[in-house]
């Protein structure tokens, strides 16, 4: 029943006058000029980097390159970038990496991590308890940003990593990270940071900021799916998770991903300035056209966020609900994170900000990108009104509410259905 029920609200979609895909912080279309170089390694340049035959070796050159190129971007060497499968795999390979260091030499260990970390950080962590291994979560105060001051304190004598994300997944909320490196360096803590969401959108300078451990992902930023990269500052111990050849400076072993790693370069090379300053822009003009809905909130900073982030909660309706009624006006959002979107439970990102469930269940993730238009965006303004007043007319969540006129409207006055 529920198939065929998602069926017909796909067809729908399909059948939209109007396309807008506002969920680039879940994936995003990958740049025609990105496809265009990574075309010849999957059927001219195909040799394996580690053949010593002129295929090999014509690999393995683009792959140094690439490297190169991607380690000048955050200012690091290019020893000290590792090509992985992802954000996911980086933040594993980070996390347990240090863990498995000191757990061999009988160490005692503790982490320090944050309350809205991503699932990838979270969940690691949460399997490392299980192990015995100590963790300390720190709050965020109600717009998503890091208490320093718990930070410091939860500081013990054998805490081995601090692993805070440079801006969040859901929220858009950015990290003070040059002082929680600042503070790790202090104590001579090891510092990782997921940079998944912020990469590219944010400047990185790995030494300025003190990082020692920093996750990236290329489908965030118009690559392909199934590449990422691990920054390992020199110096700093990490046992491998796998075992196998010599590849990747001995701490990721298998077969490169040449394909992968030549377009995740290609990608940040079309980075621009100017686009990132649309983004904000349209970003601002989303968020003001939709707080004008009644009982809606913006949440996370209003200062502090991405340049193409707009989380936004509506009261009394399901953001589920909302969600595929904007999908059958061709208007692709996110509840969430879409990592565990198909989890029925409340955002741990915004009960960590003190939100109640209904208001949690009413929220909608809106995220942009370079291909994004004004026009796109006063559709979904224009969508968005539109539904939440159509579905508040039959939410069981609040009765007697009030609601003001929207565009000129008169004013409505409706009684919800308990």
């Amino acid at each position: 029943m529920l198939k065929k029920y998602y069926e017909k609200i796909n067809k729908k979609s399909r059948g939209a006058k109007m396309k807008v895909y506002l969920d680039n912080g879940a994936t995003t279309k990958t740049d025609s000029v990105v496809v265009k170089a990574m075309l010849p390694y999957f059927v001219k340049n195909y040799g394996n980097a580690s053949s010593l035959h002129y295929q090999g070796l014509d690999a393995k050159k683009a792959i140094d390159d690439a490297r190169k190129k991607f380690a000048e971007y955050i200012n690091a060497a290019p020893e000290e970038i590792i090509f992985t499968s992802g954000g996911t795999e980086s933040d594993n390979m980070s996390i347990l990496g240090v863990v498995n260091y000191h757990k061999e030499r009988k160490e005692q260990v503790h982490i320090i991590t944050s309350t809205i970390e991503h699932p990838a950080v979270l969940n690691t962590c949460k399997h490392l308890e299980l192990e015995g291994i100590e963790v300390s979560y720190i709050n965020v105060d109600s717009e998503g940003v890091l208490k320093l001051d718990e930070l410091k304190s939860a500081i013990k004598p054998y805490t081995r990593l601090i692993t805070i994300m440079h801006a969040n997944n859901e929220i858009g909320t950015i990290q003070p990270i040059k002082e929680i490196g600042d503070i790790a360096k202090a104590h001579s803590i090891i510092f990782h940071s997921d940079a998944v969401q912020s990469f590219t959108k944010l400047k990185i300078d790995v030494k300025e900021l003190n990082i020692h451990l920093m996750s990236f992902s290329a489908h965030k930023i118009h690559g392909p799916k199934g590449i990422g990269a691990l920054y390992i500052k020199k110096g700093t111990s990490i046992k491998p998770l796998y075992f196998g050849g010599a590849h990747e400076f001995k701490k990721r072993p298998g077969t490169e991903n040449v394909t992968g790693i030549i377009g995740f370069v290609k990608a940040i090379e079309l980075v621009k300035q100017e686009e990132l300053k649309s983004m904000e822009k349209l970003r601002d003009r989303l968020i003001e056209g939709l707080l004008q809905v009644p009982h809606s909130m913006l949440n996370g900073s209003k200062d502090k966020r991405l340049c193409n982030n707009a989380n936004v909660g509506f009261e009394y309706i399901e953001g589920e609900g909302l969600l595929m009624h904007l999908s059958q006006k061709g208007i692709c959002v996110s509840t969430g994170s879409a990592c565990s979107s198909k989890s029925l439970e409340p955002s741990h990102v915004l009960a960590a900000l003190g939100l109640k469930h209904e208001v949690i269940h009413g929220t909608l993730r809106f995220t942009l990108s370079r291909y994004t238009t004004e026009k796109e965006i006063d559709y979904t303004i224009k969508s968005v009104k539109a539904v939440v007043k159509k579905l508040r007319k039959f939410s069981p969540l609040k009765e007697g509410v009030v609601y003001t006129a929207v565009d000129g409207e008169e004013d409505h006055h409706h009684d919800i259905v308990e």
